[in-house]
């Protein structure tokens, strides 16, 4: 039986309208079943966040606490850190969440003390793993310099985007838990060659080598970009976000055991940052 406990589910799609190719957001009763095959497919641990609209609420109301690993994060920098996660602790009716991450680097960058409120929470036996969501390498380097003991840490990363790759071996040697995102580049592997919008034209010859390698490896792209990200030894945790049930569905059809090593070199770095396609 093929193991899917390397799967993270993301949950922003329950509380926002999200992605390239989004279908919109979920009904509970389709939250339901989507957490309901999670779980029997294997599914341990959950993403969400402060900032993904009523998505820990959602969450909460179908008690996803109790069949599932939580890891939220922390986004409201209006708020202190231990209210907000408080507010989390509220919505899963729960007293412990698995991991607790600073979304946003710049909340650290501009008061480097933040991070001794997410020790606290880590002391006070509140949370299991503390870490950084990050975008950047430079942002990793930084955290490494000032010497943080972080034990958790999600980084976008794809065939496309293989930045933080360089820092996999060493975050592992520090006993650092890695989850990577962006698997499918916010849906961008999907959207039809032929209708890129104009700022994602220089894009569309590597979107073709894509389509080539894994016409040559008989498999669909979405079999290609998954697999890549769960056959990286390094990589403990893959998210994957999904609309409906369907979709989680064929997101594990697509695990499979096959050798895959696409060599496609992205020079236009700053087009792989969703935030740039605007």
């Amino acid at each position: 039986m093929r193991d899917l406990s390397k799967l993270v589910l993301g949950t922003v799609q329950f509380g926002l309208q999200y992605g390239i190719n989004s279908a919109g957001r979920p009904s509970i009763e389709q939250v339901s079943d989507i957490l309901n095959n999670a779980k029997t497919g294997g599914i341990l641990i959950l993403d969400t966040s402060s900032a993904y609209g009523n998505a820990e609420e959602v969450l909460g109301y179908v008690k996803a606490g109790e069949s599932f690993k939580i890891v939220s994060k922390y986004s409201e920098c209006d708020k202190s850190v231990a209210e907000t996660f408080g507010n989390s602790l509220k919505f899963f009716s729960t007293e412990h969440l698995y991991g607790y991450l600073l979304h946003h680097f710049e909340a650290y960058r501009e008061n480097k003390s933040i991070w001794n409120d997410f020790v606290q929470l880590q002391q006070e036996g509140k949370v299991d793993r503390i870490g950084f969501s990050l975008y950047e390498p430079w942002e990793l380097d930084l955290i490494l310099k000032d010497g943080i003991p972080f034990s958790l840490i999600q980084v976008p990363y794809n065939i496309f985007d293989r930045q933080f790759e360089p820092y996999f071996k060493q975050l592992k040697e520090m006993g650092v838990e890695i989850h990577v995102r962006s698997t499918f580049l916010q849906g961008l592997f999907f959207k039809d060659r032929e209708t890129l919008p104009e700022k994602l034209q220089p894009l569309k010859k590597y979107l073709i080598q894509l389509d080539e390698y894994a016409a040559s490896k008989g498999i669909s792209v979405g079999d290609l970009a998954l697999n890549y990200n769960l056959h990286n030894p390094y990589i403990d945790g893959v998210l994957i976000g999904v609309d409906n049930k369907e979709q989680l569905l064929q997101n594990f059809a697509s695990v499979k055991d096959i050798e895959i090593n696409p060599d496609i070199k992205v020079e236009e770095l700053e087009l792989l940052k969703p935030v740039n396609w605007k």
